[in-house]
């Protein structure tokens, strides 16, 4: 078979194949601008006006290897997609223009926040083939997290002195987990049609995931700005395997939030400023997870109980009354944290915090900022001896962030104390 050619639109290739001479290739440049014999790529075998079919079992262009794909190769991913334990598959083409515009105008309004990751890839998060050249589709996987064992959202919501958890961190760290999902359906893949170009993505590089979701037919975005399915709620992870392979393109879900709005009120700091307008440096996800820095005071009581995350707009949605249970057992309860005391998790030691939440999304914020959001709750919940003793327990602590948060939630019980 013929080597490796550099090929670029237009640009006329060589290489000897046992069968005859490829004289040049339209895949990327129009025929009629080749003087010489041209062939046609066509499901990955190639045709010329005088010669017919040329019986090759492969070709190479740029490294890649082409051939012919079986035309129910999609339904194959599909299943195989649910055989490694994911809920559902889609595929999408790669044009977000109105995504761009909408994440462009979001950032130039600062609703950003300290994410400068965000701004610093530029469009590459809405141009895949920018990200990785070569992608004409991208597959979008959807995973369940929903732990079905875990104490009621409500009741912890609801006691003071419990830490809140939001449910999709309270297993294993979705990112390693999905991840090696992902890589397992490449490789399947592979095994049915050879090697083919693609890379994998689970929040770990510039992607609009759930512009890409939606287009693949996996859900729209709700007012919240979370995807949503009709089928399965909101309660699941995304994500994506970009690719060179032409797969036939799923049509886009549409929205059915309708004139609902359960989710704007709901949101404790109201960082949902408008339907499909989230203001990041309000939102409590981004306040205990994100930020690295002092949470801003006018928010700290807002914050309640919830030491990392939150789903309170998620939790009013009617359509998670579909909520899907997760199946794959990574996601399961650990360390308790459906429900624990607010005053014995701020007291885990540094050593505590690594060996009980390595491998866990949680353990990517850091010890510090575990107290520092742990510290908060305890400043929202009633004053006892047990708060006062864990709080005045790391009132010298080394980090300055902590003791500035320990010293706000004093200051709260010590103005809330009943007057001689």
């Amino acid at each position: 078979l013929g080597a490796s050619v550099t090929w670029s639109p237009g640009e006329e290739i060589y290489t000897n194949l046992s069968s005859g001479v490829i004289d040049a290739c339209t895949y990327c440049g129009p025929a009629d601008s080749l003087a010489m014999g041209f062939h046609e790529v066509a499901k990955y075998w190639l045709r010329t006006p005088l010669m017919g079919p040329v019986n090759v079992d492969y070709f190479i262009v740029n490294g890649k290897v082409w051939r012919e794909l079986p035309d129910d190769l999609k339904t194959q991913i599909v299943q195989l997609a649910l055989n490694q334990g994911f809920a559902a598959l889609g595929v999408s083409g790669i044009d977000l223009g109105a995504d761009e515009a909408h994440l462009l105008d979001w950032l130039d309004a600062g609703l950003h926040g300290e994410m400068g990751y965000m701004q610093r890839h530029g469009t590459r998060r809405s141009r895949p083939a920018d990200l990785v050249p070569g992608t004409i589709r991208v597959l979008s996987a959807r995973l369940d997290y929903w732990p079905g064992d875990a104490a009621p959202a409500d009741a912890v919501l609801t006691d003071p002195t419990l830490g809140y958890v939001s449910r999709y961190a309270l297993g294993r760290d979705y990112h390693k987990v999905m991840r090696r999902m992902l890589q397992r359906l490449a490789d399947a893949i592979t095994e049915r049609i050879g090697p083919f170009g693609y890379r994998v993505f689970v929040d770990s590089a510039p992607v609009l995931e759930k512009a890409l979701a939606r287009n693949a037919g996996l859900g729209w975005i709700g007012k919240h700005t979370n995807l949503m399915a009709r089928d399965a709620g909101s309660y699941f992870f995304l994500g994506e395997i970009y690719t060179d392979l032409p797969l036939a393109i799923d049509v886009p879900a549409s929205a059915h939030c309708g004139s609902c709005e359960a989710c704007m009120p709901a949101c404790p700091t109201g960082a949902i400023i408008a339907p499909h307008r989230l203001d990041a440096r309000r939102c409590i996800s981004y306040l205990t997870i994100e930020l690295r820095g002092s949470i801003p005071e006018p928010l700290r009581a807002a914050i309640g109980n919830r030491i990392y995350g939150c789903d309170d707009c998620q939790l009013v949605c009617p359509w998670n009354k579909f909520a899907r249970i997760a199946e794959h057992p990574d996601f399961g309860i650990r360390n308790g944290l459906d429900g624990s005391a607010l005053t014995a998790l701020f007291m885990w030691s540094e050593a505590d915090f690594h060996e009980r939440l390595a491998g866990s999304a949680i353990h990517r914020i850091g010890y510090e900022c575990w107290l520092r959001n742990i510290a908060v709750a305890l400043g929202n919940a009633p004053s006892s001896h047990d708060v006062l003793g864990a709080l005045q327990a790391r009132e010298s602590h080394p980090s300055a962030l902590v003791r500035e948060h320990v010293a706000w939630a004093l200051a709260r019980h010590a103005e809330a104390a009943p007057r001689a």
